[in-house]
């Protein structure tokens, strides 16, 4: 039954749906909110840093002429290690992470820290690791080399 939910839910459109109930968490929960000095300035800059860790992977795989669909692994066309990718094997979905923990500091409310922490264990399960074995498959000890280099997240 697990197996069924990996490579469902486009990285993107988790990203939309959690970053709405941060948003709705934040505004109808104050439970969990608290004052954070800066908030909106240092959720400004980890929202920018998501977008210009998500476009350095884009302009990679953008590069190396591979697919970024989510749905495909198996139509890669290679192993992307240059750019960003020598820090992240994920940098598309660090940058989401990194954005949507923007959105958790400008709410300034626990669950929404708790939230981004969910949103990392999910796609870890249902995308990276479905990924990683697709591309294991396709190439073989590169691949695998690649893996013991650089590390998923950072």
């Amino acid at each position: 039954m697990m197996k069924s939910l990996e490579l469902r839910i486009p990285p993107l459109a988790l990203f939309v749906v959690f970053a709405v109930a941060l948003w709705v968490v934040g505004k109808y929960f104050p439970a969990g909110n608290f004052a954070l000095p800066g908030r909106q300035t240092i959720a400004l800059i980890s929202i920018l840093l998501g977008l210009a860790v998500v476009s350095a992977g884009v302009f990679e795989f953008r590069r190396r002429k591979t697919t970024m669909s989510p749905f495909s692994p198996e139509r890669t066309a290679a192993v992307v290690s240059s750019g960003i990718y020598r820090w992240s094997r994920n940098p598309m979905y660090l940058g989401m992470a990194l954005a949507l923990f923007g959105v958790a500091v400008w709410q300034s409310n626990l669950f929404g820290f708790a939230a981004v922490l969910l949103f990392c264990a999910y796609l870890t399960r249902f995308q990276i690791v479905p990924e990683e074995r697709m591309l294991l498959k396709l190439f073989g000890e590169e691949f695998a080399a690649y893996m013991n280099q650089v590390r998923r997240w950072i």
